[in-house]
């Protein structure tokens, strides 16, 4: 049963990596995946409960009889309502981040953005949008920073190969912009909450990396257009009740949405509770804010114009089946024993972490950063207090295997455009093939992350 539980999520993981071949939604495939494998484990609970869990399991029965309801009860209330604790703590800050951009968003709080972008040169406007990427994704996930950007770029750029040309430099910029905060990226968030990392010492061990494995693609991005581009401004949408809001109403949400996620970390470290809780907690004054600067209209019956395509925001919802999808399929995976098993072929075959960095962005490039990710994060635990210069110390909180690993899967997700759901956002708005994209872009990006690994291994 452990084979075949397995081979569900080899299966899977084709899947995922074949979407744009196969058009199946990987996020379908994940919770088709998490749902067989569970089903398939409580079938054979008794064998599997005996052989990790004996003395949790006696301890639950507390002198009562094995029996088969009795092992059901004690794997849906002990084991896998653990997992989907965990699953819960990511989508629930997914929710609050994406609610927070949906609010500042439909009320016109990132409009300046289009102004701001207004010149016909095409390396300025190509950088502009990169930094303006980058910056937002580092604060909200990058995928809701992708939908935001692409849609900003789509009403700009009228050529379509431009427009292809910029939306792989968004693509690459929200992720890897995303890949240097723990808030940024749902791998990163995943470290943050298994404490294996911190917020600061995370984004700085990252920064240096990230700058460059950014910038020399979208530097060699800037090469492929021409001097000027040809831009359309079109006038802004209506906007529904949305434009009663002035300037600085506008600029004090922006400022109660985006600040309070940067107080987050600091929340978490004084409370010590979960980093929803935070994000909630900001999602709550924004809201407040929102009510109050709204009040006249909150009885008013007018719908908000929607500028977004309803096929990126449907790709929120899908990110987020997507990460519950893979995390109770790799959990249930890690309860048969088989992670551990693959762990210990690692320390013995493999014994770096560098090399293991090599294959998950060889892997992340082909099938999902975040499934990438969490498949390699799985692998350890958090290390306690290990002796210093050992090698169980690179999986200490802050050791070097969760920021190799985090780094080489965010940045070779991008090598082929379908190796992150920002990618697979941008192959479905602008039709890109992917072998276009990596002829085009893969391999710089190539280049950008063997120069950001370089680095990273002179300064770790």
């Amino acid at each position: 049963m452990t084979l075949i539980i397995v081979a569900i999520l080899l299966v899977c993981y084709l899947l995922i990596a074949t979407e744009w071949l196969t058009n199946v939604n990987k996020a379908a495939v994940a919770i088709f995946a998490c749902a067989v494998g569970w089903v398939l484990y409580i079938c054979y609970g008794s064998d599997f409960v005996m052989k990790e869990h004996q003395g949790d399991y006696v301890d639950f029965l507390n002198g009562a009889v094995a029996t088969s309801t009795a092992v059901k009860h004690y794997i849906a209330q002990n084991i896998f309502l653990r997992y989907v604790g965990k699953a819960a703590e990511i989508v629930l800050f997914l929710l609050a981040t994406m609610t927070i951009t949906e609010i500042l968003h439909n009320n016109g709080c990132f409009d300046f953005l289009t102004p701001w972008v207004r010149t016909r040169k095409s390396h300025k406007l190509l950088w502009m949008l990169s930094v303006i990427t980058f910056i937002i994704s580092a604060n909200l996930d990058n995928l809701t920073t992708t939908s935001l950007m692409l849609v900003i770029m789509h009403n700009i750029v009228s050529q379509r190969r431009q427009r292809m040309i910029y939306g792989s430099a968004v693509v690459i910029s929200a992720n890897i912009g995303g890949a240097l905060t723990v808030i940024g990226d749902p791998a990163g968030l995943l470290l943050w909450n298994m404490n294996a990392v911190t917020a600061t010492n995370f984004s700085m061990s990252l920064l240096i990396p990230c700058l460059v494995a950014w910038a020399v693609p979208v530097f060699l991005l800037g090469r492929m257009l021409p001097d000027r581009v040809e831009i359309e401004w079109k006038p802004m949408p209506y906007r529904g009740d949305d434009t009663n809001l002035n300037a600085w109403q506008r600029l004090l949400m922006l400022f109660v949405g985006i600040g309070g996620l940067w107080f987050i970390p600091t929340f978490h470290n004084i409370t010590k509770l979960p980093p929803f809780l935070g994000a909630l907690c900001v999602l709550s004054v924004l809201w407040i804010v929102n009510e109050i600067f709204n009040h006249r209209l909150m009885d008013v019956d007018k719908m908000t114009e929607r500028r977004m395509p309803r096929q990126l925001q449907y790709g929120v919802l899908q990110m987020i089946l997507f990460v519950i999808g893979m995390m109770l399929a790799v959990g249930v995976v890690n309860e048969t024993g088989a992670v551990r098993w693959l762990a210990r072929l690692c320390d013995i075959h493999l014994h770096s972490v560098w090399v293991m960095g090599l294959i998950a962005g060889l892997v992340s490039s082909v099938l999902d950063n975040f499934a990438t990710s969490l498949s390699f994060f799985s692998l350890y635990d958090v290390a306690e207090d290990p002796a210093a210069g050992t090698y169980m110390a690179q999986f200490a909180q802050n050791g070097c295997y969760w920021k190799v690993i985090s780094y080489c899967a965010a940045v070779a997700g991008n090598i082929l455009a379908a190796g992150s759901l920002s990618g697979m956002a941008l192959i479905k708005m602008e039709r890109i093939h992917v072998g276009w994209y990596f002829r085009n872009v893969g391999l710089k990006v190539l280049l950008g992350a063997l120069l950001g690994l370089a680095l990273m291994a002179l300064i770790i």
